[in-house]
């Protein structure tokens, strides 16, 4: 492995991690977070490989933001998941960033699975479905004002962890089949 993939790879994986981290703990994405990966990620690739590679990063931030935007548009995920997916994009590129979202959905699936199910065995049907099955409807002015909150407290799995989860995967393959976004 050349020092430039060992850099890139730690680059990557440090961003994604930092991103689970804080969406595990806060059920935030900083913006700080996403804005600094997206900006180094045009700047490496652009000194890597000059108008080529800001075209390159470019094209992967509009596909995994372009994703994740119209997932936004229509209430499945927030807006710090939108910039996490368009600076994961940048840093990847356009095809690898495609993989990483369909590896995300599955394992997203899978993690949610698994969280519902340890859920219903530990504390019952009852805390599940108020939990996390809850329409959030509600006839109370009060509580609809915070469907955004309601939204989030709903929510199973942050999403962050799935996309950092298929990024390391991504990145495994594409180091040992020596194709890198370099």
């Amino acid at each position: 492995m050349s020092v430039f993939s060992g850099l890139f790879i730690a680059a990557v994986v440090g961003f994604t991690l930092a991103a689970a981290i804080s969406d595990l703990k806060t059920r935030r994405l900083p913006n700080w977070l996403n804005v600094s990966a997206l900006v180094a990620a045009i700047v490496v690739h652009t000194a890597m490989n000059g108008l080529t590679g800001l075209g390159f990063s470019l094209l992967g931030f509009a596909t995994g933001f372009g994703i994740l935007f119209v997932l936004w548009l229509i209430g499945g995920g927030g807006g710090g998941d939108v910039k996490l997916m368009g600076a994961v994009g940048a840093w990847l590129g356009a095809a690898l960033t495609l993989k990483v979202f369909l590896l995300s959905a599955v394992l997203i699936a899978i993690l949610c699975f698994a969280v519902l199910i340890g859920a219903f065995v530990r504390y019952g049907f009852s805390y599940v479905k108020e939990r996390y099955l809850a329409s959030g409807r509600s006839n109370d002015s009060s509580r609809r004002r915070d469907l955004k909150k309601q939204r989030q407290r709903y929510r199973v799995m942050p999403y962050a962890v799935p996309v950092a989860l298929s990024t390391w995967l991504i990145l495994a393959v594409a180091w040992t089949t020596s194709t890198l976004p370099l």
